[in-house]
């Protein structure tokens, strides 16, 4: 159902028919990464958390991992990702398809700095085979994100 939730959010933006519907899985960096034949660099990945009881995401690039001392000294909480109910309960995507779109009231939304390397990025788009091709810009505008962030550490890969 999220899927149709995230089309409808970017058919109103007139935006729905950039939306690509894949064969194959793009539930991971890696898999998206693959069927799209890019970088995993440039997908955007969505992780969900709960800050005080509160659900975020935060939308980081796909090789990127969260560094716990950052991510405390930030949010001033250890990193706590939510169980697989709490992130359909509190954002209303399941796993594989998680991104900053159509999500439930009350998620706070973060970008964190790994993006500003990319001119564009593929974040998801609410299943485990949908993504979007946006700008920088435009992920800025269409997530409707709260603030900047740095929690994440480049991975050695």
């Amino acid at each position: 159902m999220s899927y149709e939730e995230v089309r409808g959010y970017f058919k109103k933006q007139g935006l729905e028919d950039r939306i690509q519907v894949l064969n194959e899985s793009t539930a991971t960096v890696a898999l998206a990464a693959e069927a799209l034949h890019i970088n995993p660099a440039s997908i955007a990945k969505t992780l969900s958390f709960m800050v005080g009881g509160k659900p975020i995401l935060v939308v980081m690039e796909g090789s990127a991992r969260v560094d716990n001392h950052l991510y405390r000294e930030f949010f001033h909480v250890k990193a706590k990702m939510m169980t697989y109910a709490q992130l359909q309960e509190y954002v209303g995507h399941e796993p594989g398809g998680v991104c900053p779109f159509a999500v439930n009231e009350g998620v706070d939304i973060f970008l964190d700095e790994s993006l500003k390397k990319h001119a564009t990025v593929y974040p998801a788009c609410g299943s485990d085979n949908t993504v979007i091709k946006l700008t920088l810009e435009e992920l800025k505008k269409y997530s409707g994100f709260k603030e900047w962030v740095h929690v994440t550490k480049e991975s050695a890969e």
